[in-house]
């Protein structure tokens, strides 16, 4: 890696399109590689003050060669390096709060096809960096490239910690609760598949695993469980194992997704419900954070259970500060993030399962019952549709309802007694994202219909429906 600081010219900008909202993502080689690991490494040590950095990593093709030049960018800075390797998202959030590291970067492009990757990025106890709040800055430094020489070299040295975040996740339940159930667990070639096996030697169950050795050619299917089309095997497998459900896990393993005996996938909303009503059964009164994206069945619940019901903007740079601030004990998102206050307000699917299974362990019902029996509602799914003019798109959806008031939170949300529908661009690309909610199946296909006509006017794109 000698050849990383000279490679790339001092001054010479990297693609602006890499700088997400709350993370740093792009494909490889052509938009990022050694050279720009190295300088994300700089500015991160520019930005994130401290000695200790804690870096992880997963199991994609290039993910080897830009941990070794993002340590290079955090040693020449005089940074301490503590290398976990190979782990989930998740477990690098662990290693940041459990050993009190001044910050952390984990190399990952989450969910994305194998050619992406990227970099994951938090301060001391866990607090994201985000685009409004230290990406940007990054930026500014990457394209400059100028670091200035630190008083004296850093060091890296490697810590196992897998051990220590499977107890920690554990914690979280009382596994002599727990029924003997048979789960069939989809990790997607990922990263889950790295820690499950040290869980689930701890629990009374029979775990049927698909895919758990983490490879980033993805050869059985695309590493994004919000996918409906990536969820096709295990569907058909819970059935032919007579299992009691199943678990998808996205490829850097910190996003879960539950699918029922029927195969049936849940959206993380209902999740939310399920583990918020457990956790307002020992923490009355408590708030809990869920994303408006979320079913209306989520607030209702958190209501009904005593607690106070907070409602958020999408993405976890948004969620973390807000559960802080709040003082809440929990937050979920649609899209199968899942936040803990004793997790340093992070996020992680692994507790989450466990705490879905306790629940799930507290009834003498399948899961599909005990869903039905707390979700009364229709929904779209996500559905996804590439526009010409996102400003312009928005602004035709919002003069088509001009009889309600308009929520403009993150897109639009209108809501009607019987039915409410959000819209909202992606963070990544010109398309805009759609959910529907209705208290029938008729209501809901007809308006779904209705807003895809006003969303598309006369040119019909081609729509993409992730999840229902």
């Amino acid at each position: 890696m000698q050849s990383v600081k000279k490679r790339t010219p001092v001054g010479t900008p990297v693609d602006p399109d890499i700088f997400k909202s709350y993370d740093i993502r792009g494909t490889v080689p052509d938009q990022i590689n050694a050279d720009v690991a190295y300088r994300v490494g700089r500015a991160f040590a520019h930005e994130v003050p401290g000695s200790t950095v804690a870096v992880g990593r997963d199991m994609r093709l290039s993910s080897d060669e830009l941990m070794e030049a993002l340590c290079a960018g955090l040693t020449d800075s005089g940074r301490r390096v503590v290398d976990v390797g190979r782990v989930p998202t998740d477990a690098l959030y662990f290693t940041v709060g459990h050993l009190g590291t001044d910050g952390g970067v984990m190399i990952t492009a989450s969910h994305n096809p194998p050619e992406y990757n990227g970099f994951k990025m938090c301060r001391k106890e866990v607090e994201p960096l985000s685009r409004a709040d230290g990406i940007a800055r990054m930026q500014e430094m990457i394209n400059m490239g100028d670091f200035e020489p630190p008083a004296a070299p850093g060091t890296k040295e490697p810590q196992a910690i897998l051990p220590a975040f499977a107890e920690h996740v554990l914690s979280f339940v009382d596994v002599s609760r727990f029924r003997d159930f048979t789960i069939v667990v989809d990790a997607g070639n990922g990263m889950a598949g790295a820690v499950l096996p040290l869980v689930f030697k701890h629990l009374p169950c029979r775990l049927i695993p698909m895919y758990f050795d983490p490879d980033g050619n993805f050869p059985n299917h695309p590493p994004n469980p919000i996918e409906a089309k990536n969820l096709t095997d295990l569907q058909e497998r819970i059935p032919a194992e007579k299992a009691d459900f199943g678990v998808a896990f996205d490829g850097d393993g910190d996003r879960m997704f539950l699918v029922d005996e029927q195969g049936k996938s849940l959206g993380g909303d209902i999740v939310t419900l399920l583990v918020a009503r457990s956790l307002l059964a020992r923490n009355p009164g408590a708030a809990v954070l869920y994303n408006l994206i979320c079913s209306r069945a989520v607030p209702e619940a958190i209501t009904a259970a005593g607690g106070r019901a907070v409602r958020t903007p999408v993405g976890h740079a948004l969620i973390k500060p807000l559960m802080k601030k709040e003082a809440a004990i929990f937050g979920g998102e649609h899209s199968g993030h899942f936040y803990f206050q004793k997790n340093w307000y992070a996020d992680s699917g692994l507790i989450a399962m466990l705490m879905a299974m306790e629940v799930l362990s507290e009834t003498d019902v399948p899961l599909s019952e005990l869903v039905r029996s707390v979700d009364p509602y229709f929904r779209s799914g996500e559905i996804n549709t590439r526009v010409a003019s996102i400003p312009r798109t928005l602004d035709r959806i919002a003069a088509a309802f001009p009889d309600r008031v308009i929520d403009h939170t993150d897109g639009l949300t209108v809501t009607y007694e019987d039915w409410w529908f959000n819209v909202r661009p992606s963070n990544t690309e010109p398309l805009l994202r759609l959910n529907v909610e209705a208290d029938s199946a008729d209501l809901l296909e007809g308006k779904t219909a209705d807003l895809l006509r006003v969303i598309r006017g006369r040119k019909r794109a081609a729509s993409t429906k992730t999840r229902s």
